[in-house]
């Protein structure tokens, strides 16, 4: 029972989330199933940044370079090999090839600290950045459109209902993957990292390793992100790549809670929420976001998470 009384809150979201599609049908605003996958998919990159910044206390403002990466590896194989286009062919080589960007990236930048990380891993984004925007042949500034979303057997990814359910499985597999890492070895060793990095090196941790799995492991998954997001919007262009859109997922990781396993969903899903209806009021919404955001972190410095945390306590 206390179990239950403790979680009841995490049933009912999961709950909710599983019956949203039926429920927009039901009252005719179908409309918001193609909002809430968006919704979803910046979950997830906002997930793989508080993996970073939340658990391992790397502060990286280039984290939209692996999400763009990924997209375009969607859209350049939906264009030169279009027979390669299936999504369990693109999404598995959108998250190995980001994968292996991310641990060319991060054995550079986790050489340094602070703020050094910070600007280099911003640099990196804007590197790749201009290199998209510079390649004509997959629509330089203007983007990449996409014909069709890719294709998943005989599931019909043009129906948004298909696609959000979809895009909430694979979710749900990276939330499970990252509550198995978080209680591991691995996981302690990185939060060790995070408060007293000088002292774990002292205890034998080859640091350096275990950060730069963490950054190939958040690059993968922001990746996944980028890919899913690539066939929501049925085009790719480089400001999926643009140093703001880390600005954003940042943002996101602080409202919902640093560290926090649902940290990232929790403040993407208020991020968006507020930006739609705030939107409605005042084309200056950022202004009313920033006071939100500066109200939270005076009164709960842990976040959305971890409000309900006190709560559940």
């Amino acid at each position: 029972m206390a179990w239950l009384i403790r979680h009841g809150w995490l049933i009912a979201a999961c709950l909710f989330a599983l019956a949203f599609p039926m429920l927009a049908t039901a009252v005719g605003q179908d409309f918001y199933i193609s909002v809430a996958s968006r919704v979803l998919i910046w979950g997830l990159l906002a997930t793989s940044l508080n993996l970073l910044v939340g658990t391992g206390g790397m502060v990286s403002m280039g984290h939209a370079a692996f999400f763009g990466f990924g997209a375009y590896v969607v859209g350049i194989v939906a264009l030169d090999a279009p027979q390669w286009s299936a999504a369990p062919v693109v999404l598995p080589l959108a998250i190995v090839a980001t994968g292996i960007l991310a641990f060319v990236i991060g054995a550079i930048c986790l050489r340094t600290r602070g703020v050094y990380f910070i600007m280099i891993t911003l640099a990196f984004a804007q590197m790749l950045f201009y290199i998209f925007v510079s390649l004509k042949g997959y629509g330089g500034d203007d983007g990449l459109p996409l014909a069709k979303r890719s294709p998943l057997g005989t599931l019909k990814m043009a129906d948004d209902t298909v696609f959000y359910y979809v895009v909430l499985a694979l979710l749900a597999l990276c939330l499970v993957f990252l509550a198995r890492l978080r209680d591991s070895r691995f996981g302690r060793v990185l939060r060790g990292i995070k408060d007293n990095e000088v002292r774990m090196e002292s205890l034998g941790y080859a640091t350096l390793r275990f950060k730069l799995t963490a950054f190939v492991i958040a690059g993968a998954m922001a990746g996944l992100a980028g890919a899913l997001m690539a066939n929501q919007n049925g085009f790719v262009s480089p400001n999926m790549l643009h140093w703001d859109l880390s600005g954003t997922a940042l943002v996101m990781v602080i409202l919902g809670g640093l560290g926090s396993l649902w940290g990232g969903l929790a403040g993407a899903v208020v991020f968006m929420v507020l930006e739609e209806v705030l939107t409605s009021f005042t084309s200056h919404w950022q202004i009313i976001l920033g006071l939100i955001l500066l109200g939270l972190l005076f009164f709960a410095p842990k976040g959305i998470a971890g409000l309900f945390a006190r709560k559940a306590r």
